[in-house]
């Protein structure tokens, strides 16, 4: 009878111990799928990748690195006029080179220590996607508020764009990166950054997406930059002088202007307006003449109805794309620039047909003539058209 208890004790302690170490890797499983939900296009969760819908992305805050002000100091030479590369809403900007070799942008501006100041850059430097610049940590010392990024070599879009209109030589624009595909390249790229954004938990908003705001690193992949930044401002006033605040005005939706509601769609309204700058070549603010009461729908509807939307599209592209390519592109940008916010797509949405936009224009704009070739509509025909 002892043996049989005894038999029965040990079945039963083995059954418990089976049991444990089942929810032991059941809780290590977890642990990992959602640490590699943290990162996108790295891991990969992109949420476009997922047959166009949309996941919950969470977030496991970590401790973002405290910078030293002396670390800072040295790596931008006493924060000197030489290593001044900007201004921006949050304060100057800084090109640094830390001790370890790394290049980073140093945004600084006066401010008091604050915990909700650490806080938010947890938050925000958690956040890590191939097309967002990363938030890497901050400093707290001697009356500033400082924030450390990663540097993108490349600059902005913007400086590729139109920027370079203006100055003699331009050495620096890369001209043969500003084709057709190589546009749709980066608004994709950019799209993917801002659709991961809005499908994190808890999301996040940008706010504040507009051209400047999307820099290109030495491969010409699009990074959004700024992400969550206006969360430090706190308040909507846009810095800077009157001309910036135009063009900044440019890409808010009318919701903003009017309610200051922001939400997904008012940054979707923006990125069309991304669109329009990326396919123009010029800043939206030069394109609409100041005396116009239509909105941005109306005159492109205008142009298209008049077959005149060659005046649009930058010359410079000359016959690097398809018609049908351009056509849906500007249809693209016809909805995400939708007065109502209820009738602009979402992101991912977006992210998809920007992904089949490209990849048909790659596929058409890149084969070789010959027989059974299909027939293409070149983007000369636009402009032939409008004549």
């Amino acid at each position: 009878m002892s043996r049989t208890l005894a038999a029965i004790l040990g079945g039963a302690a083995g059954a418990v111990a089976l049991v444990g170490i089942v929810i032991v890797i059941i809780r290590l499983c977890l642990f990992h799928s959602r640490s590699i939900s943290r990162t996108s296009e790295n891991g990969s969760s992109d949420p476009s990748d997922q047959d166009g819908r949309t996941a919950g992305i969470e977030l496991s805050l970590r401790d973002a690195r405290r910078f030293e002000i002396e670390e800072l100091s040295l790596a931008t030479k006493s924060f000197s006029d030489k290593s001044l590369i900007g201004q921006g809403k949050f304060g100057e900007v800084f090109k640094g080179l830390l001790h370890d070799g790394m290049l980073v942008a140093i945004k600084k501006r006066p401010g008091a220590p604050s915990q909700e100041f650490i806080e938010e850059v947890r938050y925000l430097s958690s956040i890590q996607h191939r097309n967002l610049v990363s938030l890497l940590g901050y400093c707290q010392d001697n009356g500033q508020q400082i924030l450390v990024y990663e540097y993108i070599p490349n600059g902005s879009v913007s400086i590729h764009l139109y920027e370079y209109l203006n100055a003699a030589g331009a050495g620096h624009v890369a001209q043969e990166k500003l084709e057709f595909k190589h546009r749709l390249s980066i608004a994709l790229g950019a799209a993917k950054g801002l659709a991961h954004i809005h499908a994190l938990s808890p999301r996040l908003i940008h706010k504040d997406f507009k051209t400047s705001n999307v820099l290109v690193d030495e491969n010409f992949i699009a990074k959004v930059a700024d992400a969550g930044l206006r969360n430090f401002l706190g308040r909507f006033d846009i810095a800077g002088p009157s001309s910036e605040m135009a063009a900044d005005e440019m890409f808010l939706a009318p919701e903003v202007k009017e309610f200051r509601r922001f939400s997904e769609k008012s940054d979707v309204y923006s990125f069309g307006v991304f669109l329009l700058e990326l396919v123009s070549g010029r800043e939206a603010l030069d394109l609409l003449s100041s005396d116009t009461n239509q909105n941005l729908v109306e005159w492109l509807q205008n142009y298209q109805e008049s077959g005149a939307i060659a005046v649009i599209i930058d010359q410079r592209l000359g016959n690097s794309f398809t018609k049908e390519g351009m056509e849906e592109f500007i249809q693209l940008i016809v909805r995400c620039v939708d007065p109502s916010s209820e009738r602009r797509p979402a992101m991912s949405y977006v992210v998809l047909e920007l992904d089949r936009i490209l990849e048909k224009e790659m596929s058409l704009t890149t084969i070789m003539v010959g027989e059974g070739t299909p027939v293409v509509t070149l983007g000369s025909q636009l402009f032939r058209s409008s004549k």
